[in-house]
C-alpha cells in the first residue's frame, strides 16, 4: 500500500463497519471489569477457567521474578533456555501424555513454527475454511500447496487427498473454533492422516484445560498417534500466556532446529513457565471449575432453547449468537454495553461475510445470577 493510500483504506474499513479500535481495561482480567471508569459484567475473555488473576499464578510468577529475573535475554538456543523452561516442558508433555514439548511466545508464533518446518515446496497442507488466522498465515508461509477443504467435510478433505500429489502431506484444523465452539472430527481425521500417510496438526487453543478433563481434545479421543502434532495455548484457559506444541522426541528436536519464530525469537519469560506450572496444578486439582463451567454452558442452551434466537449451541465456552449484518451486530454489542454487559461484536475478517455475530465467552467464574442478566438482556435487543 502507498502511503498517500492509507488515510482512505482506513476510512473504506469505517465506511464498511470494520474498522477496528482497542478498549483499555482499568481492571484485571476477570468477569468483572472496568473500562474508561465503568464497570462491566464480561462476557468477553478466554479466559474460561477464571484462572487469569488467580493468587496461586501471581504468587508463582512473583517467586519466579525473585529466583530467575524478568527477561530470557536470549533465543532459547543461546542462553534463553532456564531451568524452569525445561520444568516447565516437562510437566506439558506429561500433562498431554506426549514424549515432549516446546515453549512458544504465542499460538501463532508456534503455528509458523511447525507449519514452516514440517511442509514447504513441493507438499501439500490441508486446512479446514473455519482455521484461525494464524494458521491459515502459516499454511501460506510454507511454501507448501495449499488445499482449504469445506469445514468438516470429511468426503471433502479425502477427495483432495486422493488428487493431490505431494511429496509430504499435512491436515491442519482447530480442535475448537473460536468464532462457532463447535469441535473437530479429530479421530476421523487422523484415520485419513493414517489412511494417506500426513501429518495431523492440532491447534487446541480453544480445547486445552476444558476438553479431556483439562488435558486436551488429543487426550480425550485418545490421539497418541506418531504423526499426531498438538499445539496448545496457554493464554486461554490456563490464564497465563504462551504456548507449547508437544508430539514425539523427534517432532520436538526437529523444531528446535528447524522452527524459524523459536529460533529467532527471545525465550518464554522464566515467570511466565512457572505460572503455568501452577496453572497445571489448578487445572488438575480443581476439576469444579470445569463443572462449574459445564453447568453454565448447560444453562444458556436450555434457557435460550425456549427462545427466537440464532444462537449456535456448543458444548464449549464459545456460544456464538449470529446477527448476520456488521452495524446490527455493532449496534447489538452497544446496546448490551449500555446495560453494563460487555459482548464483542465480531466482524470480517475474522467471520465470513454476513456472519457477524455477538461472541459471547463463558467462565467458570460466572454466576447464575450473571448468565440470567446476560439472557434477560440478549431479549430486549433490537436489532
Amino acid at each position: 500500500m502507498h502511503p498517500s493510500e492509507l488515510d482512505s483504506a482506513l476510512a473504506d474499513l469505517a465506511q464498511r463497519s470494520q474498522l477496528r479500535k482497542r478498549t483499555t481495561l482499568s481492571s484485571p482480567q476477570g468477569v468483572h471489569i472496568e473500562i474508561d471508569g465503568k464497570p462491566y459484567l464480561s462476557f468477553a475473555s478466554n479466559d474460561y477457567l477464571g484462572l487469569a488473576n488467580h493468587p496461586a499464578l501471581i504468587a508463582a510468577a512473583r517467586d519466579s521474578l525473585l529466583r530467575w529475573g524478568l527477561g530470557s535475554g536470549a533465543s532459547p538456543l543461546v542462553t534463553g533456555h532456564f531451568e524452569i523452561h525445561q520444568q516447565a516442558e516437562q510437566a506439558l508433555a506429561a500433562f498431554v501424555d506426549r514424549p515432549a514439548a516446546l515453549l512458544f511466545g504465542s499460538g501463532y508464533s508456534a503455528n509458523l513454527a511447525v507449519l514452516g518446518s514440517f511442509i514447504g515446496r513441493g507438499d501439500a497442507v490441508f486446512a479446514d475454511r473455519l482455521n484461525h488466522a494464524s494458521l491459515n498465515d502459516g499454511c501460506r508461509l510454507s511454501g507448501a500447496r495449499l488445499c482449504r477443504f469445506r469445514h468438516n467435510d470429511l468426503d471433502h478433505l479425502e477427495r483432495l487427498l486422493q488428487n493431490t500429489p505431494a511429496r509430504s502431506r499435512l491436515i491442519a484444523v482447530d480442535a475448537v473454533y473460536s468464532m462457532d465452539g463447535d469441535e473437530a472430527p479429530l479421530q476421523a481425521l487422523l484415520d485419513l492422516a493414517r489412511r494417506y500417510d500426513a501429518w495431523l496438526y492440532i491447534d487446541d487453543a480453544h480445547g486445552f484445560g476444558i476438553l479431556g478433563q483439562g488435558h486436551g481434545s488429543a487426550v480425550e479421543f485418545g490421539l497418541r498417534d506418531e504423526r499426531v502434532i498438538y499445539m496448545a495455548t496457554l493464554g486461554k484457559a490456563a490464564g497465563v500466556s504462551g504456548a507449547f506444541v508437544a508430539g514425539e522426541r523427534a517432532v520436538i528436536d526437529w523444531l528446535i532446529n528447524a522452527g524459524r519464530t523459536y529460533i529467532f525469537s527471545t525465550a518464554h519469560p522464566p515467570a511466565l513457565a512457572a505460572a503455568a506450572l501452577a496453572s497445571l496444578q489448578l487445572i488438575e486439582a480443581e476439576s469444579w471449575r470445569r463443572e462449574r463451567l459445564g453447568s453454565s454452558i448447560d444453562f444458556c442452551l436450555r434457557l435460550i432453547s425456549h427462545r427466537d434466537t440464532s444462537l449456535k449451541a456448543s458444548r464449549t465456552p464459545i456460544q456464538p449468537l449470529i446477527i448476520g449484518d456488521n452495524d446490527r451486530a455493532l449496534s447489538g454489542a452497544e446496546q448490551l454495553r449500555q446495560l453494563g454487559i460487555w459482548v464483542p461484536a465480531i466482524r470480517p475478517p475474522t467471520v465470513a461475510p454476513g456472519t457477524s455475530r455477538l461472541r459471547i465467552s463463558l467462565s467458570a467464574a460466572h454466576t447464575p445470577d450473571d448468565l440470567q442478566r446476560l439472557l434477560l438482556a440478549i431479549g430486549t435487543l433490537a436489532i
